[in-house]
């Protein structure tokens, strides 16, 4: 219980050498290219969850928004998978870092703004100033609009990171409080582990969806602009 709450967001490093490029790669592993004409039961869930995943988000997407379809499920797939490996004992999870969040929203959506202006710059730029706007809060309009523009990403990477890090920190928490109260309370301290077990659960489960909500968010931004 000495150990400080939050050395498991600490970026780990062997030898002085930060390990995170390895850990980043690792859920690759898990996705591998199937070369045989038969596959088996694995694959064969992960293509068919990657084709059900593709289908509602490319619904709504015309022919250039359709071009963008590989980098989102690539997206999902990896955010979704080193979420699930965070959730192991003694292990890192990328997601928990501010900066890593930032360098994956800030180009998604910078892409998408530019696409938008070359593609529908009419459209884009009428964004910025709703019709039928009164002159005089013409200006404070365009600021508040250009705010709001600039701070998509950062609302993107901070809501992924915050939903991560508190659900770690809850585990953390109420696993330290289990083991305190095995030797004072063993009831309270069975409540406490089913409790411990529910949340486990629900990480799971919020994991799998915050992948998703990124994703969807980064499509309708997409969509805006295409």
């Amino acid at each position: 219980m000495n150990e400080n709450l939050f050395t498991s967001f600490i970026t780990p490093t062997m030898v002085g050498i930060p390990v995170v490029v390895f850990i980043i790669a690792f859920p690759n592993i898990l996705f591998p290219n199937p070369n045989r004409l038969i596959n088996n039961r694995w694959t064969t869930i992960q293509l068919w969850m990657v084709n059900l995943i593709l289908k509602q988000m490319m619904m709504m997407h015309n022919i250039k928004g359709r071009t963008w379809s590989l980098m989102l499920i690539s997206l999902i797939m990896f955010i979704g998978s080193t979420n699930l490996l965070g959730l192991l004992p003694h292990s890192f999870t990328p997601t928990t870092q501010l900066s890593m969040n930032l360098g994956m929203a800030i180009p998604l959506w910078a892409g998408a703004v530019v696409m938008g202006f070359r593609h529908k710059t009419k459209a884009s730029l009428a964004h910025f100033l709703p019709q039928g706007t009164p002159i005089p809060l013409i200006p404070m309009l365009i600021i508040i609009e250009t705010i709001s523009l600039f701070i998509q990403p950062m609302a993107l990477a901070v809501r992924l990171t915050a939903n991560i890090t508190a659900g770690h920190l809850l585990i953390h928490l109420i696993g330290g409080a289990t083991l305190v109260l095995m030797s004072i309370s063993t009831p309270t301290a069975m409540i406490t582990f089913i409790i411990l077990i529910f949340l486990t659960i629900l990480e799971f489960a919020v994991a799998l969806i915050q992948a998703y909500v990124f994703t969807l968010l980064v499509s309708l931004y997409l969509h805006d602009n295409t």
